[in-house]
């Protein structure tokens, strides 16, 4: 998000080219400024699962995970806050206490939550404390949204795990809350404009 003062800018000719693009495909379309919970798979009847994590600019953290093995869905959005429907400018003037994050969906058949995680902690500096690469603020925070005990306690392992290895993990687990998906145009930006991440890039962390 080189730039994001740009987008407040220019928000308005963003949602209106998101109308007519759409996010990605129709398959991954969200409406504007609904919400969805944890416990909400896309399609009940694949069994699938969904898991939530804030890591920085939530573009790059979508890239990363929407061509993951065993990954049905993303959706970038907020979560973490106390203002119902928040916007993308409330987020970023820090008024609404969201983070920005993905709801990813998955295949337990193909995946599993373990996976996910590790693949989180792979594509972004868990140790940054002030934000994630150049974008600083709270909402560009390092976080886990844990749906229950379970994901809890394999998040909390994989931080174990990097935490023998020398790194001081700044990556907080939280229950999750309401996750509200983000303005059309921010679904997918890297398919829409054909460009990779800018601070996000994949490192094994645990082999």
């Amino acid at each position: 998000m080189t730039n994001r003062l740009y987008l407040t800018v220019a928000t308005l000719l963003f949602t209106f080219a998101g109308s007519i693009y759409g996010c990605g495909n129709a398959a991954k379309t969200v409406p504007l400024n609904s919400t969805e919970t944890m416990n909400e798979p896309t399609d009940t009847s694949k069994h699938l699962e969904t898991a939530i994590f804030a890591g920085g600019c939530f573009w790059g953290v979508e890239y990363y995970f929407e061509k993951a093995k065993g990954v049905t869905n993303t959706v970038v959005g907020y979560i973490g806050g106390h203002t119902a429907n928040p916007t993308y400018e409330q987020v970023c003037s820090h008024t609404s206490g969201h983070y920005e994050a993905i709801k990813v969906t998955y295949d337990p058949k193909v995946t599993n939550y373990e996976a996910m995680a590790k693949l989180f902690f792979d594509i972004h500096d868990p140790t940054q404390t002030n934000g994630q690469g150049p974008d600083i603020g709270e909402q560009y925070m390092s976080v886990i949204f844990y749906a229950n005990d379970s994901q809890k306690q394999i998040a909390q392992h994989l931080i174990d795990q990097l935490t023998k290895k020398g790194m001081k993990v700044a990556t907080q687990l939280k229950p999750a809350t309401t996750f509200y998906p983000a303005e059309g145009y921010h679904q997918h930006h890297y398919d829409h404009e054909g460009t990779t991440p800018y601070c996000h890039r994949f490192i094994d962390k645990f082999n």
